[in-house]
């Protein structure tokens, strides 16, 4: 759609639904969101952090999605050449966990179906909820470029991942070892640090007696596991507690079990705390592990992968673990042995995505030795190379992380994910490490695959073709922005930025933006179980996209939490209406009026000036928040002048140019409200995408799309301060005159006289030029201005910064409730005096405050003290 002058009339009523699928579809028949096509431009990138292909997305994400399409719909307005790249997360244990479990509701496990046969599955899955996602990425309005779409599965990302594991590896940076891990039996696979949630638990703490072997005594331990006490391989004490001295080296029979164990000494041993003595089980906890390596104890594996005893457990063999505990603590406390049970409130490790109870477990893992890469990673934040985080506290979160990083635990006994690249020799035992598929005669390959994380830690640069030297990576890398959650920090952004510091050497993204969560409106965090999540979909059914997009995001501010409130969603939608209404009025008034005859340059009346003045204000400070990310802030100012300024006051002055009988007045309002509606849209499009299309393709224009239309820029030649200050003055007598009017219920039908007694000869040529608008706002019968006028004995008086006014309300007005209210607002103005004079008597405020805000404070105070003796000489004239 090129230039055109205004279209047919617009609807009485915006209908959402209709306008949403047919703009999304007109963008993407366009191609208007693909990367790309302007060479010369300045690039900005930002990747979106890529939903699971588990299932629907939620508001967080609707949160998460509309910030990004805000900032690169500005930039693309901007001119820059703007890439939105879209992709989606494999989600190895997440989305295994939600096949599994449909496929247990069918009488089937993975086992029963085999790998390649159960991969189909999660393949079928996979198409299926990424085509959702598709749809409701749409449903949002999200200016994505679709031709460059990923998927951390694809064979692009799964090249980049065996191309990172081989060259970590080589470096000595992967290494296969065992160790004790997060082990979640549920999943069947192990889990990193920050993949176990710490749930406090009402847990009970066992206190037991172990026999010494020569019967001259026992030694007790206490634990919140006993069940573990089956595969114990020692008990150790501080070598300088005098209470155990002479046991050091002395063995111990391990009830039940009947194993000699030896009592050895380690300075790990807290010997204030407990009985200070500890049982040591190497192969179910990680200190204990520690301090087996260094005394070379056995270490025992007492459960299986289930978290089932297994024959080291003796006559529980068998027996799931919450099950053998009951009954090895009956047993216990049969042969006298457990001693005492208190209750114990402590932090239970959980599985992040199936819940259950993480076991500490010996095995055989992949892993990454993290301090060579986290030091780079710190270093380059502290050299000023890094990222820049907003909210900037988070930097310090992020640097506490991974100052304090352990090696990271890699590889998951899942078959949904990428194979590790690892084959072995089954006749010689070697193992080989490839980018290329070794499967042979004699080899097989890894059973195992990684860590989600692992490829989506390489998704700013992987989706851009890294490791090849595509054109896209050399343009579109590093990205500008990541916007994301604080509950991620340590899953994604520390990984994607000291990964991309060793492939890349550089960072990631300039800047993380982190917002908080969606909270419903009692700020409960939402979930399932608590049925009180919001499916962002419903509010799009109900209110439109643009009303969950503009509420969403300027409820939002940076690193902080935000409420969903149904009425603020219904506040946007009227908000929206209320843009609709304004803009059919103007088109009303706009008929035949094409692009090319707008012209704001020609002589303009003072409400004409003043709009776009403030238009003008309006774009710098627009343009400005957005750059800072405060979207709050941003919609404030946006509603402000849409609704106040513009709605509420332009659009009625308007009124007497478009409809008086001056032609050049009324060519000169039309082409102010034709631009300064175009400029308006524009500023709203990247929060109300939709609604703004619609409007926009009504009004008079150039161009196809108001997606691709120019942003507005603040220009000095619309200043226009004069215009404002007498805009301010009108307004205030206006509102001035209806609050009088409201406390007499004095409606406006009624004319009334009206009276005003200017500050200077400046103000009376400001009522003599804008007598039209006095008359017509104010609603009078009759109007008198001059200098030199009386105040009358019976009249509602209103002290404004340059006039008086008085309106004889005769038999209308009550004196002594004149005085009582004159008095009320002799009260507020004196405090406001009192107020600003102890500002500016703070010496702090003084010497940091700049000369121009310290000059405002002086002349507001002034301005206050000038109306406060008004008011007090008008009570005085009316006392009499």
């Amino acid at each position: 759609m090129s230039e055109n002058q205004t279209t047919t009339a617009m609807p009485t009523t915006y209908d959402p639904k209709a306008a949403e699928q047919k703009w999304y579809d007109y963008w993407m028949q366009g191609k208007f969101f693909e990367a790309g096509k302007r060479p010369d431009a300045e690039t900005y990138t930002i990747v979106i952090p890529p939903p699971n292909v588990t299932g629907m997305l939620h508001i967080g994400h609707a949160l998460d999605f509309t910030l990004q399409d805000i900032l690169i719909r500005t930039k693309r307005m901007q001119g820059y050449d703007a890439l939105w790249l879209p992709g989606t997360d494999h989600a190895g244990i997440a989305t295994q966990t939600r096949v599994e479990q449909k496929l247990r509701e069918q009488g089937v496990s993975r086992y029963d179906l085999g790998r390649e046969a159960f991969l189909e599955k999660v393949w079928e899955w996979k198409d299926e909820y990424a085509n959702t996602i598709r749809d409701q990425w749409a449903k949002m309005g999200l200016s994505l470029d679709y031709s460059r779409e990923r998927f951390t599965l694809d064979e692009g990302l799964s090249k980049a991942v065996r191309e990172v594991f081989v060259k970590l590896y080589e470096k000595g940076l992967i290494y296969r070892g065992k160790k004790i891990i997060n082990w979640d039996p549920a999943a069947r696979t192990a889990l990193s640090d920050i993949e176990v949630e710490h749930k406090e638990v009402n847990g009970h703490l066992y206190h037991l007696k172990y026999p010494l072997k020569d019967g001259s005594g026992f030694i007790t331990v206490a634990t919140t596991r006993p069940e573990t006490m089956l595969g114990d391989t020692a008990v150790a004490v501080h070598p300088e507690d005098d209470r155990y001295k002479h046991m050091i080296g002395q063995l111990i029979v391990l009830p039940v079990i009947g194993r000699e164990i030896p009592i050895i000494a380690d300075e790990y041993v807290d010997k204030e705390f407990g009985s200070g003595a500890v049982k040591i089980t190497p192969a179910h906890d990680p200190n204990d592990f520690e301090m087996g390596e260094r005394h070379s104890l056995p270490q025992i594996i007492v459960m299986d992968e289930t978290g089932t005893m297994n024959a080291e457990a003796g006559p529980y063999q068998g027996l799931d673990r919450a099950d053998c505990r009951k009954q090895l603590v009956k047993d216990l406390q049969e042969q006298g042995v457990c001693v005492h049970i208190e209750d114990h409130v402590h932090q239970v490790g959980h599985s992040e995505r199936s819940g259950a109870v993480v076991e500490p477990y010996l095995s055989t893992q992949w892993f990454v030795a993290m301090k060579p890469l986290a030091e780079a990673a710190i270093a380059a934040q502290k050299a000023g190379k890094g990222v820049n985080f907003v909210p900037e506290r988070f930097e310090k979160i992020y640097l506490h992380w991974i100052e304090n990083v352990r090696d990271w635990c890699i590889s998951r006994q899942l078959w949904w994910g990428h194979r590790i690249p690892a084959w072995y020799d089954e006749s010689t035992g070697e193992m080989h490490v490839s980018r290329e598929d070794m499967a042979g005669e004699h080899l097989s390959q890894d059973n195992d695959v990684l860590d989600t994380w692992f490829s989506s830690a390489l998704w700013p640069f992987s989706t851009l073709g890294w490791p090849d030297q595509t054109e896209d990576l050399k343009r579109f890398y590093p990205t500008d922005v990541l916007v994301t959650g604080y509950d991620i920090i340590y899953f994604w952004v520390a990984r994607m930025i000291f990964t991309a510091l060793e492939f890349t050497e550089q960072s990631p993204f300039k800047d993380v933006l982190i917002h908080g969560l969606v909270r419903d409106s009692d700020g409960q965090k939402m979930s399932k179980s608590k049925g009180n999540g919001v499916d962002p979909l419903e509010v799009i059914e109900k209110y439109g996209a643009d009303a969950m997009r503009y509420m969403i995001s300027t409820s939002s501010t940076p690193g902080q939490d935000l409420r969903f409130r149904w009425e603020k969603v219904e506040q946007a939608r009227n908000f929206a209406n209320k843009i609709w209404n304004a803009s059919r009025f103007a088109l009303m008034n706009l008929e035949g009026v094409e692009a090319a005859d707008i012209d704001i340059k020609v002589s303009l009346g003072t409400a004409d000036r003043w709009i776009l003045h403030r238009l003008n204000e309006t774009v710098r400070d627009v343009t400005r928040l957005i750059e800072s990310y405060e979207f709050g802030e941003t919609g404030r100012i946006l509603y402000n002048f849409i609704w106040d300024d513009l709605c509420d006051w332009y659009i009625e002055f308007a009124k007497l140019s478009l409809y008086g009988t001056d032609e050049a007045a009324k060519k000169a309002t039309q082409s102010v409200l034709a631009y300064v509606l175009d400029r308006t849209q524009r500023l709203i499009h990247p929060f109300m995408p939709y609604i703004s299309e619609e409007i926009w393709q009504h009004l008079p224009h150039t161009g196809d799309t108001i997606t691709l239309a120019e942003w507005p820029v603040y220009d000095t030649a619309l200043e226009a301060p004069d215009a404002v200050k007498e805009m301010e003055l009108l307004m205030e007598m206006i509102r001035a005159v209806r609050n009088i009017r409201a406390e007499v219920n004095v409606p406006m039908s009624k004319k009334i006289e009206m009276l005003i007694k200017p500050s200077s000869e400046a103000e009376a040529a400001i009522m003599t030029r804008n007598e039209e608008f006095i008359k017509r706002f104010c609603g009078t019968s009759s109007l008198e201005t001059g200098l030199h006028i009386s105040a009358p004995d019976k009249a509602m008086t209103a002290i404004l910064t340059g006039a008086e006014l008085y309106l004889p309300l005769a038999g209308l007005i009550d004196i002594e409730q004149e005085i009582a209210r004159l008095e009320k607002e002799h009260q507020h103005l004196n405090a406001e005096v009192e107020r600003i004079e102890k500002k500016l008597g703070n010496e702090g405020f003084v010497a940091k405050a700049p000369a121009k805000v310290i000059d405002e404070e002086r002349a507001k105070m002034n301005d206050y003290a000038d109306k406060r003796d008004k008011v007090l000489a008008r009570i005085a004239e009316l006392r009499g």
